[in-house]
């Protein structure tokens, strides 16, 4: 029979194992590379310690490296595990100590919402000074969009195409993606917080 701390310690390396293989579904955006050193953007659907599925423009093959930098998250490498329609699996390969690193950030981006960090509020919206943009697609098609709100946070668009949520795009020079569809447009979220400068230099 074992000891009370021989049970004691199972049971932390039984935690110790789920957190670093816990799946949290989170929404990042960033850029992957693919061995023949092509770049495209992409957005995370879910991300463990060990692995993370993409939604990309383009995937490669099974069992080709990736290298992949996320917002929030950094720079990743792996080999994709598994193509599905409009994306890839990947595994990270890591030592356990930037697994356990990143098994920390992933429990403060799912638990951030709930504990109402200032990283998740969203921003009073109102008209802006600047009234249309370029809206560049992952597949190279640009369009001009109509500014009908904005914030420091995102912004409500009259576009003629409707992207899929969670479509990355480029709104003028910031990445940002589509988080809802309405029948004049798209509304899209900012990848990182703007202040108004950065808004305005940014779409200008």
């Amino acid at each position: 029979m074992a000891s009370p701390q021989t049970t004691r310690q199972r049971s932390l390396i039984r935690q110790h194992d789920r957190r670093r293989n816990q799946r949290v579904t989170v929404n990042l955006l960033g850029r992957f590379m693919l061995e023949d050193r092509r770049e495209f953007p992409c957005q995370t659907q879910n991300i463990s310690p060990g692995s993370l599925a993409l939604t990309t423009p383009v995937t490669g093959g099974v069992g080709e490296r990736v290298v992949a930098y996320i917002d929030h998250i950094g720079r990743i490498e792996g080999q994709i595990t598994r193509v599905f329609d409009g994306g890839f699996a990947m595994t990270i390969t890591a030592t356990l100590r930037k697994k356990d690193k990143l098994a920390a950030k992933l429990t403060w981006l799912a638990n951030r919402h709930e504990l109402n960090l200032p990283e998740d509020r969203r921003h009073d919206r109102a008209t802006p000074n600047i009234t249309s943009v370029v809206v560049s697609l992952p597949d190279g098609r640009e369009y001009r969009a109509r500014v009908m709100d904005m914030s420091l946070s995102g912004a409500a668009l009259g576009l003629d195409v409707k992207p899929p949520i969670g479509s990355p795009v480029m709104v003028g020079k910031l990445r940002a993606s589509v988080v809802r569809q309405f029948d004049e447009g798209v509304a899209i979220e900012f990848a990182t917080l703007q202040t108004p400068s950065s808004l305005e230099q940014g779409l200008t």
